[in-house]
């Protein structure tokens, strides 16, 4: 058994996708609630469950529909370990989802559109801005990708005002920042840093 999120943003958000016999397949959202998602965000270290999403809110998964009627109590340490049904009514437009703590969002704010200005990104709750001592052109080719915009064209610096700060450092191109390393509201790597901007292209 593996268990994994897919088409969210991070990967602590997204489809629930479990993988039973070497094959990956869905859950079907009936009775899915956030006790379920708290089990799948805990177990893949995401913290806990923000929303249990229904109708195929991150997109239609393919393969068998492995579960339905899960009816975790929360405590349980494996989505698999909760009861539920293998015989199922369902189709992939029922497929579960969920929304974890440890999802990051990401804006540019103060631009001329939602490709332009300041990086901010929400987690644990709040907005942050990122620390531009490690914002280089990798980082910013992530985001501009992450958000539709095409390509970076310029990394400008702002002034922090909100109340955390992110770190970012890509080693190469990733489907979205959360998946390079980062840090969170950690002094030293962003002692005198500015806050990150960039301008993407927006093709």
């Amino acid at each position: 058994h593996r268990l994994r999120l897919a088409g969210g943003k991070s990967p602590c958000e997204g489809r629930v996708e479990m993988e039973q016999a070497g094959k990956w397949g869905t859950v079907c959202d009936d009775g899915w609630d956030l006790a379920d998602a708290n089990v799948v965000c805990r177990q893949l270290r995401c913290g806990w469950a923000l929303h249990a999403r229904d109708r195929a809110a991150f997109g239609r998964g393919a393969g068998s529909i492995l579960r339905d009627d899960v009816s975790c109590r929360g405590h349980e340490e494996h989505l698999w370990d909760c009861p539920a049904v293998r015989e199922h009514d369902c189709s992939h437009k029922e497929d579960a989802g969920v929304v974890c703590s440890e999802h990051q969002q990401w804006r540019l704010s103060g631009g001329r559109d939602g490709c332009a200005g300041r990086v901010e990104v929400f987690f644990r709750g709040t907005w942050s801005t990122v620390c531009d001592s490690t914002w280089y052109e990798t980082e910013a080719s992530v985001l501009c990708h992450t958000l539709g915009c095409g390509l970076p064209l310029e990394r400008p610096s702002f002034n922090h005002t909100l109340p955390g700060k992110m770190l970012y450092e890509c080693t190469r191109l990733q489907p979205s920042l959360a998946h390079c390393k980062w840090i969170y509201n950690k002094s030293a790597p962003c002692h005198q840093s500015r806050a990150a901007g960039v301008i993407c292209n927006g093709m």
